[in-house]
């Protein structure tokens, strides 16, 4: 059972400095008051498509040696940090009938005691109840009257650490952006100053009833004629015409070829609202030396031993048959060098296929391998941005049920997601205390039970496996079949004798 504590004394501590005034701003309300900032298209989508029993945030349960800090002591600090993520003051605006795409305003009654919660591991604070206390934590949806963002203390846990749950909502951020937002709260001193003292914060006021109906209407107007008129500069800078348009056009061959390989749909299937979480850890520098000994890059091991965690479970479920696969969505930033504060998504994706059916750990990794280098080299990821831009021209109430028909029919093509963050390696510390262990939150969608995000952090790179309840039981089989996949592949970089 969840215990929460949420400190409501200390909701006065949000109070922070006015947001930065690098915030993008969208078209302004007719009035010449206040900006409208929409959201892009794909966070509109992400938006759109989470419901009761797929709740659609990211997160990341951070764990800490050293004595916990008060609640009083985190407050303060996030009410510090707060200036620099103003998008976390802020609320989700809808019209009625969504005739106009979803915005943000500031929340006038912002408070951090909705944000910030309090709750015990319960005893005896092992691994086990940490990730079943966290499963609680991440199948609960945000709440969508407040900011799309909750921060858990959790305390009791074993050889007296602590953790930190962070849940944001994938409408505000994708996996890059969301490390970047952790990172303002996060040092990297132990004896870091004190925070500055926050500035009093006032929020702006929302727009009238007439300039949200004159910024929607021209939004309606002139934001296709806006995509429409930077299609092709898309085109040319994803693509480079006309050698990457060639290629673009080789690599959708075989993305055809490789759709029309049976995959193993014994793990699509409907999902509730329970969820149950598990992770494993694998050595960074074993990982970087498997990839230096056998080629390929670090993304592509990874994969390797994700394939293998699915093999050893559909050979448990006797489900793996000859020429099978597992077929995940992999999503792809295309955050620019320029964008690391940019909050909001910044995600292509691709589909690539896992070769469950091949026994030889060496062949599945050139197989993993192989396939993403042709899918880099054929540009395949511009295809999704393109299609995402291009539906930004639909009006936002058919793109409210184009997102909710692709994502809620049953559908057998997508076996899994998965995922991958690379970390800072360097020890972070949060009020004085060292952040010691990193692991991923990637929530799971309709029809598909199992997720996989990996994430980097000091050295080791944590595997977080989001499955819905039904697919609980099988949970151990994956977590040792990922741990096999990296251990049947150092043998091959070691000299004989």
């Amino acid at each position: 059972m969840l215990t929460p504590r949420p400190g409501r004394d200390l909701a006065g501590a949000a109070a922070a400095a006015k947001p930065a005034t690098g915030e993008p701003a969208g078209d302004r309300d007719g009035q010449g008051s206040q900006n409208v900032e929409r959201m892009s298209t794909l966070d509109a989508g992400f938006f759109f498509v989470e419901h009761p029993n797929a709740p659609l945030h990211l997160g990341v349960l951070a764990v800490f040696e050293g004595p916990a800090p008060s609640y009083r002591e985190l407050a303060g600090l996030f009410a510090a940090k707060l200036a620099r993520v103003p998008r976390y003051r802020q609320v989700v605006q809808t019209a009625p009938l969504q005739m106009f795409g979803p915005a943000w305003a500031d929340d006038e009654h912002f408070e951090i005691g909705y944000h910030l919660r309090h709750a015990a591991v319960p005893e005896p604070g092992r691994a086990a109840q940490l990730r079943q206390l966290a499963g609680q934590i991440y199948g609960q949806p945000l709440n969508r009257s407040r900011p799309l963002w909750e921060t858990w203390l959790l305390e009791g846990i074993e050889a007296g650490r602590w953790a930190m749950l962070f849940k944001v909502h994938h409408c505000m951020v994708d996996g890059v952006g969301g490390v970047d937002l952790l990172a303002e709260v996060l040092d990297l001193y132990p004896d870091a100053g004190p925070q500055v003292q926050p500035a009093a914060w006032e929020p702006q006021p929302r727009p009238s009833l007439a300039g949200t109906l004159a910024s929607g209407i021209c939004d309606m107007v002139t934001g296709p004629l806006r995509l429409l008129a930077g299609m092709p500069g898309l085109v040319r800078q994803r693509l480079s015409a006309p050698a990457g348009l060639a290629a673009f056009a080789r690599g959708l061959t075989s993305s055809a070829r490789r759709l029309a390989a049976p995959s193993a749909s014994c793990l699509n299937g409907p999902i509730g609202p329970g969820r149950e979480l598990a992770w494993t850890t694998a050595s960074l520098n074993t990982v970087n030396q498997l990839r230096a000994e056998l080629g390929g890059t670090v993304n592509d091991v990874l994969l390797a031993a994700i394939t293998c965690g699915f093999r050893e479970l559909l050979l448990a479920r006797r489900e793996l048959s000859d020429g099978l696969v597992v077929r995940s969505l992999v999503p792809i930033s295309i955050r620019g060098a320029g964008e690391r504060g940019v909050t909001t998504n910044r995600l292509s994706a691709v589909l690539a296929n896992l070769p469950v059916a091949e026994a030889d750990p060496i062949r599945r990794l050139q197989l993993v391998h192989d396939q993403m280098d042709q899918i880099k080299r054929t540009h395949q990821a511009a295809g999704a941005e393109l299609l995402t831009q291009m539906l930004g021209i639909a009006p936002p109430t058919l793109l409210r049920l184009a997102a909710r028909a692709a994502f809620q029919i049953p559908q057998p093509l997508v076996q899994t997601v998965t995922t991958n963050v690379p970390g800072p390696q360097v020890p972070l510390y949060l009020l004085g205390r060292q952040m010691v262990q990193a692991h991923p939150y990637v929530p799971i969608g309709d029809n598909v039970e199992i997720s996989i995000a990996m994430l980097s952090y000091l050295g080791q790179v944590s595997f977080g496996i989001t499955a819905d309840s039904s697919a609980a039981p099988n949970l151990d089989i994956l977590v040792r079949g990922i741990r096999r996949g990296l251990a049947e592949l150092q043998p091959a970089t070691q000299p004989p004798g």
